[in-house]
């Protein structure tokens, strides 16, 4: 396939998608989805940007040393201290990027940069020169190119493909745009930028007027060859394009877009719920691909048309996209070398045999509750084992609830607070409210309750409850989430997660806040 044909699928779930209130993930977490990602045989993966934080370059660092496969690419403002971050982190990739950004619409350059066009274009040029000395892979974005004037976006474009970028990435930042104007925008960049074909075109677009795949596809439709997406379209504020859609639009639609992918549609299913697990962002059940209800049918007649030919009600396969992979795979008789290498298979690799056994442990106790394990029960017992690995201030150590109907319900705990062990009893509406109220008394937290969601992680009565909770003090909001068969259980350990978070020093710097 030739370049010309070829779209490329630049996922920035890490980076961007970690950008959503609550959804931080952990060094660990984040080579879990990247190992997923290549085995989906995604392009490009923004693992991050390297000077957001320690936690943040680590998390790069540790990406780019495990996969392989994927060009390993970090984001950078257009300043001497992000690329330099941005390289060093990115020292172990096979294939590294560095994507450096600055603004380009009237209204950031003079009140977020205080820049003059002039200057605006000097500073792109010297950030894609620098990150060219780095790396042979650079990709330059205009930040907020869908509300800049064409002829500035031409001029700036024009200068950084002749300093060395080879990717120039159109951005609607905020979701202004609509499929008509961005796709005419794209066509009308490629047209009048005299070294246009020395770079490929990509888009990256929000979602807040439920746009993104839409403005996404136009583009691609009028040239653009590289699309920026996230697994289930995380994002901030309203999200990103998704990349589920992008791939199976342009999949099932080649009569309209002559293009392919080099993804591996059959990881889609699996790589969404671990981005959901990890993230404690459930999918909503109608969600286009990898919702519950994607490719169900309720209706009779439908049913009765997809059972005499499936094209009437289907357009796409429902294994085509992974539904159906959570076979079972392991059992109560299932051995240590048989978890060991299933986990393999999934991405997760243990960096000690302590580690190991003390996951093995907690399948076993588990195996003992729920006859069949699937592979989502594995990813959230991996969750769990990593994050009590983790050097963590609070711990749950004992629940013991009651409720009757007719009386009010009554939940005890015992939690520890970096070893020293507290009680704490209380009331509630419920056994879980009682639960989270008695963890509260204990740990003071002071935070507001935002949200509180259950989901069944496989089918069946047995199934793990997978509880997502989020808190917020002060403007900082975290994701908490814990699993188990039991959902009071489930419940206390999302809200201990969350607590931890919350009290962690988990500052990092926004890209966008701030101007270079």
């Amino acid at each position: 396939m030739s370049q010309q044909d070829r779209l490329v699928i630049f996922d920035t779930t890490m980076r961007d998608g970690e950008q959503s209130p609550g959804a931080s993930m952990t060094k660990e977490e984040k080579v879990r989805i990247g190992k997923a990602l290549e085995k989906m045989r995604v392009d490009v993966i923004e693992a991050g940007f390297a000077a957001a934080s320690p936690g943040d370059f680590a998390a790069i660092e540790a990406v780019a040393a495990a996969v392989r496969e994927s060009t390993i690419c970090s984001l950078a403002r257009a300043v001497d201290r992000d690329l330099e971050h941005a390289a060093a982190a990115l020292k172990l990739a096979e294939r590294a990027r560095i994507h450096t950004f600055i603004a380009t619409s009237p209204i950031h350059m003079q009140y977020k940069l205080r820049m003059q066009p002039d200057q605006v274009v000097e500073q792109a040029v010297y950030a894609v020169k620098k990150a060219r000395s780095f790396v042979e892979d650079v990709e330059f974005s205009c930040e907020d190119a869908g509300r800049s004037e064409d002829d500035f976006l031409c001029r700036i474009i024009e200068a950084a493909i002749n300093a060395g970028a080879s990717t120039i990435n159109i951005p609607d930042t905020v979701g202004y745009a609509i499929p008509e104007e961005f796709g005419y925008k794209i066509k009308t960049l490629l047209n009048r930028i005299p070294n246009a074909d020395k770079a490929i075109f990509s888009v990256h677009c929000h979602n807040d007027l439920g746009l993104a795949v839409a403005n996404s596809l136009a583009a691609v439709a009028n040239g653009a060859r590289q699309v920026e997406c996230t697994i289930n379209g995380l994002g901030e504020r309203a999200g990103n394009a998704a990349l589920e859609e992008i791939v199976m639009a342009t999949r099932t639609r080649q009569d309209l877009f002559n293009i392919g992918t080099s993804i591996d549609t059959t990881h889609i299913v699996p790589t969404s719920r671990l981005v959901s697990s990890i993230t404690g962002f459930p999918v909503q059940p109608n969600k286009a691909i990898v919702g519950a209800n994607a490719f169900a049918h309720e209706s009779g007649i439908h049913q009765d048309g997809v059972l005499k030919h499936r094209e009437t009600y289907e357009i796409m396969k429902a294994e085509d996209v992974g539904w159906g992979a959570n076979k079972m795979v392991m059992g109560k008789h299932s051995g240590r070398a048989a978890f060991r290498s299933r986990l393999e298979e999934l991405g997760v690799t243990f960096p000690t045999d302590a580690a190991l056994n003390e996951a093995f442990a907690r399948f076993k106790d588990l195996a003992d509750k729920k006859h069949e394990i699937f592979d989502e029960d594995l990813q959230a017992l991996v969750s769990e084992t990593i994050s009590d690995a983790a050097p963590e201030a609070w711990k749950l150590v004992a629940l013991e609830c009651h409720s009757a109907i007719g009386e009010t319900p009554v939940a005890e705990v015992v939690v520890s607070h970096h070893g020293d062990e507290k009680r704490s009893k209380s009331e509630g509406s419920g056994p879980v409210d009682a639960a989270l109220k008695a963890i509260e008394a204990v740990a003071n937290t002071g935070a507001n309750l935002l949200l509180y969601s259950v989901n069944a992680i496989t089918q069946g009565t047995d199934s793990q409850g997978e509880v997502t909770v989020r808190l917020e003090k002060g403007g900082r909001i975290v994701n908490g989430s814990g699993a188990d068969t039991d959902i009071v259980v489930a419940s206390a350990k999302a809200y201990i997660h969350a607590v931890n978070l919350l009290m962690s020093d988990n500052s990092r710097q926004h890209p966008q806040n701030d101007g270079v």
